[in-house]
Order: structure tokens, then sequence, then C-alpha cells
């Protein structure tokens, strides 16, 4: 838009934080028929308050929330994002909630209980890259046979390392399981060679240590023996009030005995 490009530099720089490393919860909309990014204001004043704004440069300093509300409202006339009415829920289908219409608002200002969808697509020059490094490499894959030899034996070479690798960890894989079984029969609860191979560790920290027993954890004893602490906890107030309902009908019995011995007494004189 032609607002956007007379915007000032620090106006921009604000606005590329809050579009593309704020991180500030956007929602879904539907505007003139096409799907947009919408945010609420209080979200985008809790980023200028935020201490990565802080630490940005050429930026208009925000120290408290009437100045974020000031610098966001003047962002306004330059169209980076316009304020929004959001229209009825429509119902739910298949793939969960639809997202909800929106509608520009004639009276634009800016407040952190209102609504703002997103009019700026943020910087282009990564996603471009992105884009043109996908298609290099689409045509080279497709254009292998038109490769120089030498590039072309190297793949080959790679291709067949990659290969020994994956096989190298299969063996490895099919060695300890074979070596798990006959250990957690002759030496119970057995013996795993590379415990951590398939852990969610570094490439070293995979191979180390070398062995280990098979032990199971302990945190599931700790969360059996939390379960039966509160199991004999909930029983204990349960067994508390049967004893306090027995009591409560046993004090009626004997009140109507002490009632009725004066009745005794007189029918005896």
């Amino acid at each position: 838009m032609d607002r956007q490009k007379t915007a000032p530099p620090q106006v921009r720089n604000v606005v590329n934080f809050l579009r593309n490393k704020a991180q500030m919860k956007t929602r879904t909309g539907i505007l003139g028929g096409q799907r947009v990014e919408y945010f609420k204001g209080n979200a985008a004043i809790k980023a200028v308050l935020s201490p990565e704004y802080a630490k940005l440069k050429n930026v208009p300093p925000v120290t408290n929330e009437e100045e974020a509300d000031r610098m966001l409202h003047s962002f306004l006339p330059y169209a980076f994002f316009l304020r929004v009415d959001r229209g009825e829920a429509p119902p739910a289908g298949k793939d969960g909630p639809a997202p909800r219409p929106l509608q520009v608002v004639q009276m634009q200002m800016f407040e952190k209980d209102m609504h703002y969808v997103w009019l700026y697509e943020g910087m282009q020059l990564y996603q471009k890259l992105a884009g043109l490094g996908l298609v290099v490499a689409l045509l080279s894959l497709v254009m292998f046979p038109l490769w120089p030899y030498f590039l072309r034996r190297g793949v080959y070479y790679l291709s067949l390392g990659v290969l020994a690798l994956f096989g190298l960890l299969m063996v490895i894989a099919v060695i300890r399981l074979i070596f798990w079984l006959i250990t957690i029969i002759v030496l119970p609860p057995g013996i795993w060679i590379f415990p951590n191979l398939f852990a969610d560790v570094g490439v070293i920290e995979s191979f180390i240590p070398l062995w280990a027993w098979d032990v199971p954890p302990e945190k599931k004893k700790i969360k059996r023996a939390g379960k039966k602490k509160t199991k004999k906890a909930a029983a204990e107030p349960a067994a508390e009030a049967e004893t306090a309902t027995a009591t409560a009908a046993d004090e009626p019995n004997e009140s109507s005995q002490v009632a009725q011995d004066p009745q005794d007494y007189t029918d005896i004189n």
C-alpha cells in the first residue's frame, strides 16, 4: 500500500518487530472474502513493553502503557493494521471453529480491548530467498544427468556412506536386542548395550554409557506411591463421615431412653 511506503524508519522497525519477532497471539478471520490475521490491542501493548523491544535500536522509547497506546495509535494512518469489528462466529465444522467475519471500522483508534487486522505481510526477503532456494534445489535434482562426472561420483559415494551408516545402526539395534533377550534370562533384569542409542540426546551421548541394567524408571514408583497416598487420604474422610453418621444415629436413641425414665418413675409411684 502507498501509505505504508511513506512510513518513517522507526515506525517500520516497530511494525516489523510486531509482525515477525514479537510472537503476538493472532487469530484467523475473513475480510473481503480472504483469510487474514488479526490481533487484540492488549497483545501489541505487551509486546512493545517487553524486554525484547527495549533491546531494539532506532525505535521510539516506550516506558508505560499510555506511551505504548499513543505510539500504536500514531501508526494507524500508515495502514499497517486497522481496527475491525468481529461478526458472530459461524457454526463449527469438521476442522474446528470457522474463522469469524471481520469488518473495518470507520472510526479508527487504538485501545487494548479492540481488535486489529494485519494489512502488512512483513519482511518478504526471507520468504523470497527460501522460495528461490527451493526452486534451485528442485532444478538441480531434475538436471542430475547433466551434472559433471565428479559431482555425480561424489553424490554416489555420499549415498553409499549414508546407506552404510543406516545399515550399521540397524545391525547394532538387532545385536543389542538379542543380547538383552539373552541377559534377561541369564542375568535379570537384563542388560542393554548402548542404552541411550534411541534416546533424544546428542550423537556422542547416544553411545554413552556402553551398557546399563534394564532398571525401570523411579518416576513410576513415585507416582504409584502418590496414588496410594491420595487413596488413603480420600478413604480417611469417608471413614470419619461414616463414624459421625453412626454416632449421630445413636444419639436419638439415648435421648429417647432418658426421656422415658421419668415416666417409669411416675408409673411406679
